[in-house]
């Protein structure tokens, strides 16, 4: 016997006792209990209460740990279709993910949209036949024998590298190699939709098998599904790639490579107002800039540690007059370079050195995806070089710099993790516990809820990140602090203190945006390239009604462009409407149309995009109107 504490109350229970068999012997199994916690553990509700146990907890089905286990058990369901419907078709993995799951499959051919509608109407069968999914343990030769009898080799590779007891689920007919727990039966499965297919390399190396990827998700209710599907279409129409190439803000071209970005006139006037701003800011905010250049000898970053820690994710070296030359994927060692250039002194610091800095990184051709994950892209880097006295205030400031920042771009809501040393790591303990005790206390003084992320700091030192959220709730990894222990010590970047004594620097790596073309690739879906009047690339379009109008019009577009508004003038022999129509398609935010009455008066017939309301000004109220949203870089 032992005991066990359940909703603040203690109970005697037999040991071995299942989870299920105890909430009956108390009133306590519902229908929306679909898993529990046992001693700060999932386990399913068949799980035997054994010695050492002494904490049970339910999930319910609305509980937000109910979802990866109801989305694994999803994966499970439409595996065994597949498998129903497609006779031959090998299992791989089918992991639960953030916003549903998918499952691997080595299949003959590919999945089409009418195989995914054949599949989720088998799944909703299976759901209604209410097949229980049981748990069984085996040894590792019981599990060979079991994946060789049902000549699954994927699995039988999986397990090569698993030792001790094996665990399985049946439901069925099927059979698959999982640590669970899932849901009792498959009648728990009652909301679900299989949205797309894609390909994936086993094991994520390109070298091996193509497989055939399902993407589907699941939910405890179809309320809450019709909701989630209607923020999957809605992003589909903010999808940055199509209204890139709808606005003609940039495009990526077979003949110029995958991942590397043209930015077209339009996209470059963005691109140009952002850089601008963030220019600005630093300038104010006691940053200097460099500039270095895009490619160095090899050497570096042997002595840099990247060719160590990073050589798969870099380009390959070139040879030049017989030295190797590497194309960069970071900036940092070039900043190193030029604080070595002179002695500094503990007086010289903080120094801020930023640079919007192009990179390189070889990524994958599975992974690429428009502006989000690209091979060559500009960091909005920078650099601090500290005393350990001056860490503390110097994350402060940076914190302050970066909510700033992207507050004026329209992002209010943020979550910020805190992430400590992980298993691996350079440095001594001593600096570690200082550097995460400032980043704490920087977050602490500034009233910043954050969450600490246990072993997810980089090896070289523990950081911040923040992470935004757009219109539609989407998490973007932006702003990110980190402290670096590797690179002083590598390249020894050192100050002269006050005892006249040489001193270790602490180096401070940080970036705001994170890099151009992933913000901007957010700030297109967050406004669905609809944005605000400072950041539009055509800010207004000056309609000239008749031909006999378009002299008037060019002088309102002289009057705007004086004040650096962004205008030009539609003078095309075409009708009204359909210039309005062309303008708003554009997303541009204001029409300015002039005929005979505004051209006599000296006015202007205002309307914002997409609206049908008008308003008549002056030319220069008209100015001055967009001068002050320009200046005060208002986002409504």
């Amino acid at each position: 016997m032992l005991t066990i504490t359940f909703d603040n109350k203690q109970y005697t229970v037999q040991t071995g006792t299942t989870v299920k068999a105890f909430l009956e012997s108390i009133q306590k199994l519902t229908p929306s209990v679909v898993a529990a916690r046992l001693q700060g553990k999932f386990v399913d509700l068949s799980a035997p209460i054994q010695d050492g146990a002494r904490e049970l907890g339910i999930v319910s089905v609305t509980d937000p740990e109910a979802l990866p286990i109801l989305r694994h058990s999803a994966s499970h369901l439409m595996a065994q279709a597949v498998q129903e419907l497609f006779p031959g078709t090998k299992l791989t993995i089918g992991p639960a993910i953030e916003d549903g799951f998918y499952y691997d499959f080595s299949a003959a051919n590919p999945f089409t949209p009418q195989d995914l509608a054949t599949i989720e109407q088998r799944m909703k069968e299976l759901v209604k036949k209410n097949i229980p999914l049981e748990r069984m343990e085996l040894t590792k030769d019981e599990a060979q024998k079991l994946f060789r009898d049902r000549h699954e080799d994927y699995k039988l590779e999986i397990l090569r590298d698993i030792e001790g007891t094996i665990s399985v689920y049946r439901q069925g007919d099927f059979v698959d190699l999982c640590a669970g727990p899932h849901v009792p039966s498959t009648g728990f499965i009652k909301a679900f939709k299989l949205l797309s297919t894609a390909g994936a390399y086993w094991r994520g190396d390109e070298h091996n098998e193509m497989l055939k990827r399902i993407y589907g998700t699941a939910f405890p209710d179809k309320e809450s599904m019709k909701a989630y599907l209607a923020r999957v279409e809605e992003a589909k129409k903010r999808d940055h790639r199509k209204i890139g190439r709808e606005l003609g803000l940039f495009s990526i071209e077979d003949e110029i490579g995958a991942g590397l970005v043209l930015w077209h006139p339009k996209g470059a006037v963005l691109r140009q107002v952002i850089e601008n701003y963030w220019k600005d800011l630093h300038t104010a905010s006691g940053y200097q800039f460099v500039y270095t250049p895009h490619i160095a000898k090899l050497s570096l970053w042997n002595t840099s540690g990247h060719l160590g820690f990073y050589r798969e994710n870099m380009f390959p070296s070139m040879e030049l007059e017989s030295v190797d030359y590497q194309l960069k994927p970071m900036n940092c060692p070039f900043h190193i370079a030029i604080y070595k250039t002179d002695t500094r002194s503990y007086k010289d610091l903080p120094l801020r050195w930023a640079e919007l800095g192009t990179v390189y990184r070889f990524e994958r051709s599975g992974v690429m995806h428009g502006l989000m994950r690209v091979r060559g892209f500009t960091q909005d880097d920078a650099h601090v070089f500290v005393t350990p006295e001056q860490l503390k205030d110097e994350v402060m400031n940076i914190l302050g710099l970066a909510i700033r920042y992207l507050r004026t771009f329209g992002f209010e809501q943020f979550n910020v993790y805190l992430s400590t040393r992980p298993e691996k790591y350079v440095g001594s303990l001593e600096n570690w516990e200082r550097a995460e005790s400032a980043l704490k206390g920087a977050l602490e003084a500034m009233s910043m809820a954050y969450s600490i992320d246990p072993g997810e700091g980089v090896f070289y030192g523990p950081k911040i990140d923040i992470k935004i959220k757009d219109i539609l709730g989407r998490e973007w990894q932006c702003s990110t602090i980190q402290i670096d222990f590797n690179l002083p010590e590598r390249f020894d970047v050192s100050y002269i203190g006050d005892d006249n004594q040489k001193h270790r620097t602490v180096m401070v790596h940080r970036a705001i945006m994170g890099s151009l073309e992933r913000f901007i690739g957010v700030l297109i879906e967050h406004y669905g390239g609809a944005f605000p009047f400072w950041l539009s690339p055509v800010q207004a379009k000056v309609i000239a009604i008749n031909t006999r109008n378009v002299d008037y019009a060019n002088e309102i577009v002289l009057a705007l462009k004086d004040r650096q508004i962004r205008a030009d003038v539609d003078a095309r022999d075409e009708t009204l409407s359909y210039k309005i129509r062309e303008a708003t398609l554009q997303k541009i935010p204001y029409l300015l149309i002039v005929g005979d009455k505004e051209q006599q008066a000296k006015t202007v017939n205002i309307r914002r995009s997409r609206e049908t309301q008008q308003s008549v000004l002056s030319v220069d109220e008209t100015v001055e109107l967009m001068n002050k949203k320009n200046r005060e870089r208002i986002t409504l």
